[in-house]
């Protein structure tokens, strides 16, 4: 699903449409299991990190280097040989980088734009090829993990193993999902071998942080292992009233009592407080995004609670089948005010009118995976057969009220002022069930590598709108079904160079109601031709991959600002068509000298082929056409004076890109660079076996420029810098 504008974003999806931006609404008044992997002959050994998984999105990796993934077919399948573009954040990356968010995990993956909506800690927003994956293109173990209205799942980066990303249109496995491509979020599970980190943090902006990671055997004799994962963050944000607090808790358990059989159990339980709004104040006069926090401090409040709990079983059943089912339940409830200044006032100019609201959202989220797999011959060719039956269940309810807020005073633009109480006005309530059938065969002949698959969904959608204030209520029901498919061919050479070719489709139904019509939305549909190439270095733990792509997305959404009969309104529309066509370079390294490294470059034109009056042939909102990255750590070796030590560097370049979708103004390009330093005490003495220290900074040089998408301009996030003591035994 392509959002141009503030899905995103949103603060809260109106009640009628379930994804307009609250904030941006014009107001009425104005508008560690490790092993060690084989190696090549003469190839450089590092410990492989395998991400347990079975078809939850295994990842086989070499320190930066994914090797294979359970996420591009449903089955653990080296990377050359899967015929899409696919890459990975491997958990030596995570430990390097420490990321905070999942923008900052994914934010050295080609294609992926992060921070088009510069600073805000509420929602992981960001865009791949193009499109928006925010909504329908993030999994979390191969489940699907869909969001509606501001009902986004918050992702702790230190809860995962890995992020395995799968490039392109993918539903002919994986069912509703975008154009962009879907991001698998690979939880931590039980090790079994024991592993204990005891972590403090503290950075900037005041932040706390104190974290735990225990994993190992319940006991000496049982086939019973756990992994218990968790930790407490008290944080200021640079905005005022935006605080960055959590509580995280993921408990797992593991039961192996053969190696036919596995039964994985994995929860979450988290509690983040935030800010309503973290927006800056968007001058009307002069178009420009100015230093005034657009919210109001005493109104501006955003807690949001969420847990899941599920499992993967797998059993081997004979020498061909193995029989998996994966199921999660998941709950989030977001409660939050929110205060936004739009206009200067019209009788004291130095005040700032603000329109203010209260919504409450919750969503909860039932989804099961049931698959066979089978492997047999015929003939010379060698199958990799899957078949697969799922079900999702989504239920969403909101309700919103809106209201005022006492005006911004510019001469004292940090005060807070009491918002009388605010009503809920409105009740949305949505029902959607969908069920899926798919079926994949992998064919493999000699060097060749033929992969086809297709699924047929059925999507039954329900939605009832209520004025409270009338009580009245419309419900809307509605059916969508479509079938996804994708075939692919790759050729894998004796020296590991592997050109493939594809075509894949993604269909992706939209919640929400379109304002305008009164009508539920259409599904978006999305089809993709890409070629490319993937080559595995031989005797070099290297992968360089090489990717050219076209999409085509029909039924995309935008939002537009639209006279309705209560007055003019950013809404959400559907009319529209969109082109994304690229070059993707990517290079991952890990070397016995001590230097890893990961290298992208992404062209990208998207391009709007149907859309909104005077947007028609333009460039999508705040897609630059040049993106490269380059993170590159260096450790030294035992035989350096400085033994211990650990230096890492990164810099993010971002081309230019247009404000809004009627290209009628440009963002300027940026680079923004990151650093991190670490020392591992047990160079000193093997009394101090575990000890380390690292402190890792993004934005290392400040750089707050103004960002605009859809025509409202935010600004980057500033300088972040965090030190962390560790401890592991």
């Amino acid at each position: 699903m392509k959002i141009h504008v503030f899905a995103m974003k949103s603060l809260h999806a109106s009640a009628l449409t379930g994804a307009v931006i609250a904030h941006l609404l014009l107001p009425a008044a104005a508008q560690d299991a490790t092993a060690d992997g084989p190696q090549d002959d003469g190839a450089t050994v590092l410990q492989d990190i395998v991400v347990n998984g079975g078809s939850g999105g295994v990842i086989q990796a070499d320190g930066y280097v994914g090797k294979s993934s359970a996420t591009g077919a449903k089955t653990d399948t080296p990377f050359i040989e899967t015929p899409q573009s696919i890459s990975s954040v491997t958990e030596q990356q995570l430990k390097d980088r420490n990321p905070q968010t999942l923008l900052d995990t994914l934010a050295y993956t080609p294609g992926t734009r992060v921070g088009a909506y510069g600073f805000d800690p509420r929602f992981d927003s960001f865009t791949v090829r193009g499109f928006d994956v925010t909504y329908s293109g993030v999994f979390r173990d191969n489940l699907r993990q869909p969001g509606a209205g501001s009902s986004l799942f918050k992702t702790e980066p230190y809860g995962l193993e890995g992020v395995s990303i799968l490039r392109g249109p993918s539903s002919a496995l994986y069912g509703s999902s975008g154009a962009g491509g879907l991001f698998n979020l690979i939880t931590k599970r039980p090790t079994e071998d024991p592993y204990h980190e005891l972590q403090l943090q503290y950075g900037t902006e005041q932040r706390y942080q104190g974290q735990f990671d225990f994993s190992g055997p319940v006991n000496d004799q049982d086939p019973f292992y756990y992994r218990v994962t968790g930790l407490y963050r008290d944080a200021d944000t640079e905005q005022i009233s935006v605080p960055d607090d959590r509580i995280y808790i993921a408990p797992a358990f593991m039961w192996k009592p053969d190696e036919d059989t596995k039964l994985t159990i994995l929860g979450e339980y988290s509690r983040t407080k935030t800010g309503g709004t973290a927006a800056y104040y968007n001058d009307p006069l002069t178009g420009e995004v100015t230093d005034y926090f657009a919210g109001n401090p005493a109104f501006n409040d955003s807690i949001q609670n969420q847990g899941r709990i599920g499992y993967e079983f797998e059993h081997r059943l004979n020498d061909t089948f193995v029989f998996r089912q994966n199921a999660r339940f998941s709950t989030l409830n977001i409660d939050a005010d929110w205060a936004f200044a739009y206009a200067p006032n019209a009788v004291d100019p130095s005040l700032i009118d603000r329109s203010a609201g209260t919504f409450d959202e919750r969503l909860n989220v039932f989804t099961v995976d049931n698959q066979i797999e089978a492997e047999f011959d015929t003939g010379e060719l060698d199958h990799t057969l899957l078949t697969g039956l799922d079900f999702t269940r989504l239920q969403w309810r909101s309700l919103d009220g809106r209201g005022v807020s006492p005006p911004l005073d510019t001469n004292n633009p940090d005060a807070g002022a009491p918002v009388p109480h605010i009503d809920y006005q409105t009740r949305t309530v949505q029902d959607q069930w969908q069920v899926g059938t798919y079926v994949q065969d992998q064919i493999r002949y000699h060097a060749w590598t033929l992969t086809v698959g297709g699924r047929y969904d059925w999507v039954w959608t329900d939605t009832d709108n209520t004025n409270l204030l009338a009580d009245t209520t419309d419900t809307i029901s509605q059916k969508d079904n479509e079938f996804s498919g994708r075939v692919g061919l790759s050729y894998e050479t004796d020296f590991g160079l592997a050109p493939y070719i594809s075509y894949s489709t993604a269909f992706s139904p939209n919640a929400g109601i379109n304002q305008e019509t009164g009508q539920p939305f259409k599904p978006t549909l999305s089809e993709q031709e890409e070629i490319g190439v993937k080559y595995l270095l031989p005797n070099s733990n290297t992968l360089i991959t090489a990717a050219l792509f076209n999409i085509d997305q029909k039924n995309s959404l935008y939002y537009e600002v639209v006279n309705l009969p209560t007055g003019p309104a950013n809404i959400q529309v559907q009319r529209g068509q969109i082109r994304s066509r690229g070059l993707e370079l990517e290079a991952n390294t890990s070397l016995d000298n001590g230097l890893s490294l990961v290298a992208s470059y992404t062209y990208t034109q998207a391009k709007i082929q149907e859309g909104a009056t005077g947007t028609v042939g333009n460039y999508v909102s705040s897609v630059p056409k040049h993106m490269a990255s380059l993170w590159a750590n260096y450790t030294f070796q035992e035989s350096s004076p400085v033994y211990g030590l650990g230096i890492g560097v990164g810099a993010r370049y971002l081309g230019k890109s247009y404000t809004s979708d009627r290209n009628t103004a440009q963002n300027g390009s940026r680079v923004l660079f990151d650093a991190a330093i670490s020392y591992d005490f047990a160079a000193l003495d093997t009394k101090y076996e575990g000890l380390s220290l690292q402190v890792n900074a993004t934005n290392l040089f400040d750089r707050r420029e103004p960002v605009c998408s859809a025509g409202f301009c935010y600004r980057d996030q500033g300088r972040a810098v965090i030190g962390s003591l560790r401890y592991t035994w």
